[in-house]
């Protein structure tokens, strides 16, 4: 059995033994060391790391930011929510859903909305002019009697090359058992792609009871060069399934996604079984080979309130009997989710309103909001009428670390083959930490040169610092053959690493 298993997940791209890795587009082949070329590569997952002595890879917590959209109009609702985050060139965009009564999902009363800001941060609601609401056009509506769509409507802007200026947005939405297509020039004016849906319970091929009854989503992966849609699925457990397209309008069959936990030690198994409510599944901007997804966990009939804290809050008294936060999980490609960290992500803040059903929930995509800042959005309140959207911080390439103490640590990679002239780094130390990094062939034995001794040591806290050696910073002499990295790492973070061409 563990044969099949693993032949399986060779199959789908991932391999997590220390001679067999893979990244999305690659062959993974049994002793051959991971191609990296010039890319960005985080420590968000083992596919670099063949030993860590010392040190750990740590999840590090977003920093709570400002509120940044109240759910306060007639159209919105305490039940607003789905919401996604686009940047698009120097303006953002937010959708999400407005809900004025509660009722049977995929109804009329669900409607899409939008707000605008031109920093991430600071964030209006336009008074667009197209739908009327209660005998009024002066909202911020943007998609409305579109039902079952409107239930989860999820744009995206499309990075395919060569795609045409009509459809440079897309959407997916609804529920039951059909996710219709949507297509925008601007993300403001909607128009459904064809009557029919795209993907509907024959792309299903195994056991599910309800579909699409969630937000499902869908992006341009440069890395497989595909759309790729994930969405969610319920047999009883709340699900996320995955199908590709080279043109959005015919899909694959589904595969539900599975997800591995590796702690180093004992290799790869199958992390415990969890609701996850959302995914959030994204490319992530700075390394798009690499699919970040903040999704959210769903704790049913866990009660943390009393009927009397309930009723203090307010909280419509059908959402308080189960509780959610959010997990952080990784991606290359295929039908696996990583779930390298399997501890609560953004966690339920002090607080009765924090402890509700379905608060919590991330919005999609993170986005910069700073020269070495990017953000994210969480719903929090839900069912109360202090309903709102909160920012989130980390810095760039933040979400996870190799990490030691002042005792100092190492971290020694799996062979790897770059492209370019110089190692740059994403590091973050205490003024009597450092970091020192060594050059090895593949068998482990020092490239003369670049000995730890010859490392200068680097001390700081920067997005991005060249690593020198006594000979200067000019790796051409290893580039393009398998190599090692030796890490020491004293009282300090390593976020992230690449090799590119001198700056």
């Amino acid at each position: 059995m563990k044969i099949v298993c693993r032949a399986f997940i060779l199959l789908v791209g991932v391999f997590f033994s220390p001679g067999l890795v893979a990244i999305a587009g690659d062959l993974a082949v049994p002793g051959q060391p991971v191609q990296i070329a010039s890319r960005r590569e985080l420590f968000a997952d083992r596919l670099l790391i063949e030993r860590l002595t010392n040190a750990r890879l740590h999840l590090h917590e977003p920093r709570i930011e400002e509120i940044v959209l109240r759910m306060d109009k007639p159209w919105e609702g305490p039940q607003a929510g789905y919401s996604t985050v686009i940047k698009d060139n120097d303006r953002y965009l937010m959708f999400y859903r407005g809900i004025s009564q509660l009722g049977l999902d995929g109804s009329d009363h669900e409607r899409t909305c939008v707000a605008t800001s031109a920093d991430g941060i600071h964030w209006t609601k336009p008074e667009l002019g197209l739908f009327e609401f209660e005998g009024s056009r002066s909202n911020n509506i943007v998609l409305a009697n579109a039902a079952p769509a409107t239930h989860n409507l999820c744009p995206m802007l499309d990075t395919k090359p060569g795609v045409e200026s009509s459809e440079r947005f897309k959407a997916v939405g609804g529920t039951g058992d059909q996710l219709f297509g949507f297509v925008s020039a601007d993300g403001i004016h909607w128009k459904r792609l064809r009557d029919e849906p795209i993907l509907s319970s024959k792309d299903v091929p195994f056991e599910h009871i309800h579909l699409f009854d969630s937000q499902n989503l869908v992006f341009w992966s440069d890395a497989e060069q595909k759309y790729v849609c994930y969405f969610r699925v319920w047999d009883g457990l709340r699900k996320i399934a995955r199908s590709t397209s080279s043109d959005f309008r015919n899909w694959t069959p589904a595969v539900l996604m599975e997800q591995m936990h590796d702690d180093g030690i004992n290799g790869p198994r199958p992390a415990p079984a969890e609701h996850l409510y959302t995914n959030q599944t994204s490319p992530y901007f700075r390394a798009p080979h690499l699919y970040l997804a903040i999704a959210a966990r769903f704790f049913e009939g866990r009660q943390v309130l009393t009927e009397s804290q309930a009723k203090e809050i307010n909280v419509n008294p059908d959402y308080f009997r189960d509780t959610s936060d959010s997990v952080f999980m990784t991606s290359r490609g295929g039908h696996t989710y990583d779930r390298t960290f399997l501890e609560g992500y953004i966690k339920p803040g002090i607080g009765a309103r924090n402890w509700v059903s379905r608060t919590n929930y991330p919005a999609l995509n993170i986005v910069q909001t700073g020269p070495e800042e990017m953000s994210l959005y969480v719903n929090h309140d839900y069912a109360q009428p202090t309903s709102h959207l909160r920012r989130y911080s980390l810095r760039l390439d933040g979400f996870a670390s190799v990490r030691a103490g002042a005792g100092g640590g190492e971290l020694i990679t799996r062979p790897l083959v770059f492209s370019g002239r110089e190692l740059q780094i994403n590091f973050a130390t205490s003024a009597g930490g450092g970091i020192r990094f060594e050059i090895q062939e593949a068998n482990g034995s020092v490239v003369p040169g670049f000995s730890m001794d010859d490392c200068q040591e680097q001390i700081g806290n920067e997005i991005s610092r060249t690593v020198t050696w006594k000979s200067g910073a000019d790796l051409s002499k290893v580039s393009g053959r398998p190599v090692r990295l030796r890490v020491e790492v004293r009282d300090a973070d390593l976020f992230a690493i690449q090799f590119s061409a001198s700056r």
